[in-house]
């Protein structure tokens, strides 16, 4: 085995009872997930993480085929005119737009807006593709790049420039609209829990959360190691807000002319600073398997040239073996010591290490070890097909409980003020507390502990209580808790 090292690690990873922040940032770097761009706020995506998105990318697409939906795509470039044309939308994403000024050299006679959303120039073209009952319901997806000049970034979880999906869709009644917000939510919540293997808490945003010309919006929210809330997903009941803005319309079955009820939803690349902040551990990300572009790593192990070659023919037949089961795999058979093999798949979080050396090549058997427990067990090397797929199944079956425990110990009951404050100013976590519906106080809970409600949860039942701000009667139990 020779004694070359691979290049210097550059990157030691800070505890995350030491500084939580820094090491979430310290793990992106370790495991060559993403890179800072020279465009202040921007990220560089590197193979890795982008392969993390592409396959939540590809699940997320397929289920959403299979609802019906269809992709397409829509510009970059949005007139500025087109967001002043429904109030409540401008007014919110105002301080967040980047405006195109000049062109070609010449200033422009209307400024564009690098898109923040789609809504204006989707419902621009869905005012001329609706004509009739017949043309509804009309179910379009966009995977695209949004920019959204923000202040404070943190690289996937807020960035000035960042990747999503974005769902829009038109309706003949305001039924069948909320209908399909809550249908996608059920879909977010199945891709976030169980591809992911985040447990979510889905509910309905406070009129002062909401989006921007929404109606009403549904949202999934996770809970990270550090008890701070990450928003996962949303779903907007958009009424007839944007219809009436742009003038889409319909002949009905008795030949009325209405206007289309309308829904967005979407999810993003956030979605990849939640498994880092869920699942990860101090020697970087632990990935669930459906998401880790590598589910295994051969390792073989030898002392000698003559033993490199037959252990490492042996490891890429056992690689050839869980790749026709579907396992995706890889045989690092690079000339470097096993211990940085097995601490730069660590980092990059792979679900299980095969490691195959001499003594195992004899026995016919393979050392197996997983990444969420560093737990090893020597399989039959013609048995680890079928046991390496029951070992996923068992850690991401592991990961998930084990973030539900988490959430589930830190989710906490406040009848007073003195209890709430003490909670988020101690500790944190998920406070569920009574509150009376009014935007002064849920104003004066954000500003003076900058916690805010998360949603109200989809299965929460009427409890009576005193709000805990003014101490008026209540029967709404938000959950509030501070929030990237």
């Amino acid at each position: 085995m020779s004694t070359n090292d691979p290049k210097e690690i550059k990157v030691k990873i800070t505890p995350r009872g030491e500084d939580f922040p820094r090491w979430y940032t310290d793990v992106i770097a370790a495991a060559e997930m993403a890179d800072y761009s020279p465009v202040k706020g921007c990220m560089v995506i590197r193979p890795w993480g982008y392969a993390i998105w592409e396959l939540i990318q590809k699940t997320l697409d397929g289920m959403l085929k299979k609802s019906g939906h269809e992709n397409a795509y829509f510009p970059l470039l949005i007139p500025e005119g087109f967001l002043r044309r429904e109030a409540e939308h401008v007014e919110g994403f105002s301080p967040e737009l980047a405006v195109v000024t000049h062109a070609g050299g010449k200033e422009l006679e209307e400024k564009l807006v690098v898109r923040p959303t789609s809504e204006t120039i989707i419902y621009d073209s869905f005012a001329k593709w609706i004509h009739s009952w017949r043309d509804l319901p009309l179910l379009i997806n966009q995977w695209a790049n949004i920019v959204r000049w923000e202040m404070r970034t943190r690289l996937f979880l807020r960035t000035t420039e960042f990747l999503w999906q974005e769902g829009h869709t038109a309706h003949a009644t305001h039924e069948e609209a909320e209908t399909e917000v809550k249908a996608i939510l059920e879909i977010y919540r199945a891709l976030v829990e169980e591809t992911m293997a985040v447990p979510v808490l889905p509910g309905v945003k406070s009129d002062g959360e909401k989006f921007a010309g929404a109606l009403r919006t549904y949202t999934i929210e996770a809970m990270m190691q550090d008890g701070k809330a990450l928003q996962c997903g949303t779903s907007h009941d958009l009424g007839q807000n944007f219809s009436r803005a742009f003038g889409v319309k319909f002949l009905d079955q008795e030949g009325k002319e209405q206007l289309v009820w309308q829904t967005s939803w979407g999810v993003s690349t956030r979605l990849i600073g939640a498994l880092i902040m869920v699942h990860g551990d101090d020697r970087g990300i632990v990935l669930p398997p459906p998401v880790a572009p590598l589910q295994a790593v051969i390792v073989p192990i030898w002392r000698n040239d003559a033993q490199r070659g037959e252990l490492t023919a042996a490891a890429h037949r056992l690689a050839k073996g869980l790749e026709e089961e579907g396992i995706r795999c890889r045989v690092d058979d690079r000339d470097v010591r096993p211990a940085w093999k097995y601490y730069e798949w660590e980092r990059k979080g792979v679900p299980v290490r095969v490691e195959i050396g001499p003594r195992d090549a004899e026995q016919n058997q393979v050392v197996v070890v997983r990444r969420d427990t560093n737990e090893k067990s020597a399989f039959p090397q013609a048995e680890l097909p079928a046991l390496l797929k029951k070992t996923l199944g068992e850690i991401q079956t592991a990961l998930f409980r084990r973030a539900a425990d988490f959430r589930e110990e830190n989710t906490f009951d406040a009848k007073t003020w003195e209890e709430f404050t003490g909670i988020i100013g101690g500790k944190g976590g998920f406070v569920r507390a009574s509150w009376c519906g009014a935007a002064a106080c849920e104003a004066r809970i954000k500003s003076e502990t900058k916690a805010t409600i998360r949603c109200i949860p989809s299965d929460a039942t009427q409890t009576p209580g005193a709000c805990i701000s003014c101490g008026a009667p209540s029967t709404l139990r938000p959950v509030f808790a501070l929030s990237y």
